[in-house]
């Protein structure tokens, strides 16, 4: 054992590019070690680019990277923060981290890399020229460029066209991407284009920029045999080294997007797909025969190139420790190179060779998944050699700092050397998102270090360099410090490990709807991020709000106990909105982040600290009825936001929703694409329009039309891709004297202001006479659609079907929202307590 205590200035970011670490040490067998090799013969680079996560080809980023065993990236413009989410209720930001872990999972499975722009998905756009407007279109031109000359392929391939389809069919950031595409190749060459950038990198020159062509809304025809400009590639070729199919492995990856409902079932046999010719030297046969893909293409290579080559030949696959000695003088030779892209590139490419082929395992565990400025954390950690080869652990450091640890123990083969030790962290930097740090606009993060732009996400929060001695020859490896446990279910769990503030502020209301002068509670938890820590945890409030107590002292003694605060606060007499910002002190500091904490076992967790805030909206809202029942869909807040403005909620169970059970609601509410994502909902529908026939109100939500799905309401409508994308978009109301418009609270234009990211989506297009279209609105330029908001009487009921974004709005705390939402509510309610009369009759 050795001990050792160090002080250290953490380092939150690190700038390399070149990989993307998961948190368990990775563990290659015989054959991934070949493929390995294999690929390290290979001098060649492909960049994948498209909008948004789940967008990407995984079956050509699979074949490239292990067919043609290229370096390849995808580079996606956006996290996919304005999408929906089938796993949980995050929206926006919080989405877009997990969409981005989903990416790195998928790249982790198909053999790719990933990078994005600064660019943030504020939602669905028809149109290019919106998109550019939104995005700042020269700083997203000016990320692409920096990606092409950081990345430098030989040849970028777009997912999409720069086609503007007519009827809006096409998404806006779609079109976008193939455009930046097209216009960074031609400059990125150009020293006087964005030379800030060429203080980290050289302009380069991509030699070609192809089209994935493939059918969308039959637009485009995906066969192009002999014609010219179109290059066929068979991307379902079998690697017997992986076991699969290149469909096979796409399959796995494209599954890792399970927030968008991406699962993917993998396919066999010849699957043809084709690359249009864009820019660039046109090539006669293949995409890269103008390009030399040897060694030959650096200076020196050449004898590297026979050395590899030699060793891949005799590579033993019972034995990979053999060719541990042949590797190392390989090493030697990259690390000689003049070129620094490819020795960067191929020396991180053969050291991963080299301690697969030993089968060395080395980690570094914290007693705890996080720390703050002060603490001292207990490392633990293990390291084993399981070969004969000659292996000497000399020292551990951390990069840029005096060693903290000189063992220089001799391996011997599968004996495994314990470390353990103290770390005193001085000054370290939270572990936020870096590009969450600042305040972003609609359509841009804001980054100012050029060196993290397009990185997937921050650096490990530490990382330690483990020097070795192989067969007497200096070898280093890098590996983050992690947290790890065993779960009974689960076995080894991983979990990142974090620097926090000491102290987190959460305000368990993220909207507080007033809808009258009475006052409301906004509860406030305070956690420790460490122990003993005492302060007074206060509310700030807009101008004409008040609070009462202005302050509460609370005093936690243990790490990760909580202290609950409760605020009165009385709203203004008129209409007003704002933020009530909640706030901690501690030794003289005053902290105002959060504690949200993203854990759903298939990604990595992730520990975010966003503002703690929550907004207050004071508004003039009547409803009738009291009892909701809701049909959670595939995930969102609309039940916490309806409960804010005094409705009884309760979350249905699909397995156990009966006629006579949903008799005890006022209304029943169907979440977001519920009849997407539940299969019981074929069983549950005749229950549902039992409801309605016998006086209930039931309210359905956007849905995507899909094969076999029910008919949702009681009379057929047909559901359509037709949607409003400009949130300013004006609506019109259709039916003014409808109880839904006229009562209880009077519908205005005023009602469709300040609503984010869009009106609505998945509209229906055909309805039957006997439902009365309420709302009208379209995107400039279009017809206007009438299907966003249907109502028709069925029996003594009401059913209501409507495709405008309520999840959206309802969390977002956007006042005509709520006003709308309560009248859809209230339709058929005599009275506020209706359904306590029928609770009553139910007995």
């Amino acid at each position: 054992m050795n001990y050792r205590r160090l002080t250290l200035l953490v380092l939150s970011f690190c700038a390399s590019i070149l990989t993307i670490k998961a948190q368990a040490p990775e563990k290659l067998n015989a054959a991934e070690i070949k493929q390995a090799l294999n690929k390290l013969e290979v001098l060649g680079t492909v960049m994948y680019l498209a909008a948004h996560p789940d967008d990407e080809n995984t079956r050509l980023i699979a074949y490239m990277a292990n067919e043609q065993k290229l370096r390849t990236a995808y580079l996606a413009m956006t996290r996919g923060d304005g999408g929906q989410n089938l796993v949980g209720t995050e929206i926006r930001e919080l989405l877009g981290i997990i969409r981005t872990q989903e990416l790195l999972a998928a790249r982790r499975t198909d053999g790719g890399e990933q990078f994005f722009t600064r660019a943030n998905d504020f939602g669905y756009s028809k149109d290019p020229d919106e998109t550019f407007e939104i995005w700042e279109g020269e700083d997203v031109l000016s990320d692409v460029v920096w990606n092409i000359r950081r990345f430098r392929p030989d040849v970028i391939i777009t997912r999409f066209d720069t086609a503007r389809v007519e009827g809006g069919r096409m998404h806006g950031h779609h079109t976008a991407s193939a455009i930046l595409a097209q216009r960074a190749f031609d400059i990125a060459a150009d020293p006087s284009v964005f030379p800030e950038q060429l203080k980290y990198v050289e302009p380069w020159q991509p030699k070609g920029l192809y089209w994935n062509t493939y059918n969308f809304g039959g637009s485009f025809v995906s066969n192009h045999v002999d014609e010219p400009g179109y290059f066929v590639f068979d991307l379902n070729q079998y690697n017997p080294l992986l076991g699969k199919s290149y469909d096979e492995i796409s399959a796995l990856s494209r599954s890792k997007h399970k927030s968008q409902g991406f699962g993917s079932t993998g396919r066999r046999g010849l699957i043809p797909e084709f690359l249009m010719h864009w820019k660039g030297e046109l090539p006669e046969i293949d995409i890269f025969e103008n390009i030399d893909q040897t060694w030959g293409r650096v200076a020196g290579g050449k004898e590297i190139g026979a050395l590899i080559k030699k060793a891949n030949d005799n590579f033993d696959m019972e034995d990979p420790a053999a060719s541990v000695k042949e590797l190392l003088t390989i090493r030697e030779k990259i690390n000689g190179l003049e070129d620094e892209y490819w020795k960067q590139v191929k020396g991180q490419e053969v050291d991963r060779i080299i301690k697969a082929s030993l089968g060395l395992y080395f980690e570094l565990v914290a007693n705890d998944y996080s720390a703050v400025n002060g603490e001292s954390i207990h490392i633990s950690g293990e390291a084993v050699n399981r070969s004969n080869a000659a292996v000497e652990l000399e020292t551990i450091t951390f990069e840029g700092y005096e060693s903290i640890m000189e063992p220089y123990k001799t391996l011997k083969n599968n004996e495994n050397f314990d470390l353990v030790w103290d770390l005193d962290l001085n000054e370290p930097k939270i572990s936020q998102p870096y590009w969450l740090e600042k305040e972003a606009s609609l359509g841009m993060y804001r980054v100012d270090d050029q060196q993290l732009r397009g990185l997937p996400q921050n650096a490990p929060t530490i990382e330690a360099t483990f020097n070795f001695k192989i067969e007497g020859k200096a070898v280093s490896f890098t590996t983050p410090i992690v947290y790890k446990t065993n779960d009974r279910v689960d076995g080894e769990v991983y979990r990142p490990f974090v620097v926090t503030p000491p102290v987190f502020v959460n305000t368990q209301q993220s909207v507080l709807i007033f809808p009258d002068n009475e006052t409301k509670q906004i509860d406030v938890t305070v956690t420790a991020g460490t122990n003993d820590v005492s302060g007074q945890v206060s509310l700030n409030l807009p101008d004409g709000w008040k609070v009462s107590p202005a302050s509460v002292d609370y005093a936690i003694a243990n790490k990760g106990g909580e202290f609950r605060a409760e605020f009165q606060v009385l709203p203004p007499a008129g209409a007003s909105e704002g933020f009530a910002k909640a706030q901690v002190t501690y030794e003289g500091q005053t902290y105002n982040k959060g504690l949200k904490v993203i854990d759903y076992g298939y990604i990595p967790t992730q520990t975010i600290f966003p503002d703690s805030q929550a907004k207050v909206v004071k508004l003039d809202l009547k409803k009738k009825g009291q009892y909701v029942g809701y049909i959670m869909g595939s995930g969102d807040a609309v039940p916490e936001a309806l409960e804010q403005i005094g409705y009884q909620v309760t979350l249905l169970d699909p397995d156990n929703i009966t006629a006579q059970s949903l008799a005890n609601y006022d209304a029943v509410i169907v979440g977001v694409r519920a009849y997407n994502t539940i299969e019981r909902m074929r069983v549950i529908q005749p229950e549902l329009m039992e409801y309605v026939k016998g006086g209930g109100t039931m309210i359905a939500q956007y849905n995507t039309s899909m094969r076999n799905q029910p008919q949702i309401g009681p009379y057929p409508f047909s559901i359509s891709r037709d949607r409003v994308t400009k949130e300013e978009a004006e609506v019109r109301i259709l039916a003014p004297n409808h109880p839904l418009i006229d009562g209880p609270n009077k519908i205005t234009a005023k009602d469709f202001e300040g609503w984010v990211q869009e009106r609505g989506l998945y509209f229906p297009n055909e309805w039957d006479e006997k439902y009365t279209t309420i709302l009208s609105a379209n995107d400039p330029g279009e017809t206007p659609k009438n299907g966003g908001l249907l109502v028709a009487e069925y029996g003594e009921g009401y059913f209501v079907y409507t495709g405008y974004s309520w999840f959206r709005e309802l969390p977002a705390g956007v006042s005509g929202a709520f006003r709308i939402f309560a009248n859809m509510i209230s339709l058929g309610q005599d009275t506020p307590d209706s359904a306590a009369l029928k609770i009553e009759n139910n007995k």
